[in-house]
């Protein structure tokens, strides 16, 4: 496989959204500690001991598999591929499909109802951090909107290889 001409991997710094996710599996360890450390069963139809163990482990390893996750924007001759590292496998999008490239500032909650990959009726956003991003205009009217950290590096790098540049 090809070196990427541009590559780019961003985090979810957002510490709420961690802290967040982490209430399943702390409250299931807090249950595992109550009724597998301490005796006590919870509730009138208590899950087995083997049970609560199991889903806080699977809990927690959900959580992990969360909190790593990151998007990871790589740029090959004639395609860009974005991916949500961790979660789903990379969208490959052909780069003769592109009509035009630029730069955008853009409110992620607003614009685009939060950070991931979102869809709507204008097209994709692949969000991951941040308020810029290389904004790509299709052939077929649709948009894709790729959130960078070097928005302008990306865009300078997807013009290049424009075929009608």
């Amino acid at each position: 496989m090809a070196e990427p001409q541009y590559y780019e991997e961003q985090k979810f710094p957002h510490a709420r959204l961690r802290i967040l996710t982490a209430i399943p599996p702390a409250a299931m360890t807090l249950l595992a500690i109550w009724q597998v450390g301490l005796g006590h069963a919870w509730g009138k139809q208590p899950m087995s001991n083997t049970s609560v163990i199991g889903w806080t482990i699977f809990l927690w390893l959900i959580y992990l598999r969360l909190i790593t996750v990151k998007l990871v924007t790589e740029l090959f001759p004639g395609e860009l591929r974005v991916a949500m590292r961790g979660l789903w496998r990379s969208a490959k999008i052909s780069l003769k499909h592109v009509k035009s490239v630029g730069v955008l500032r853009f409110d992620p909650t607003a614009d685009w109802g939060g950070y991931g990959v979102r869809r709507g009726s204008r097209g994709t956003a692949y969000i991951a951090a941040g308020n810029e991003g290389v904004e790509l205009q299709m052939i077929d009217g649709s948009i894709v909107l790729v959130g960078s950290g070097n928005a302008a590096a990306l865009a300078s790098a997807i013009s290049r290889q424009l075929p009608h540049n």
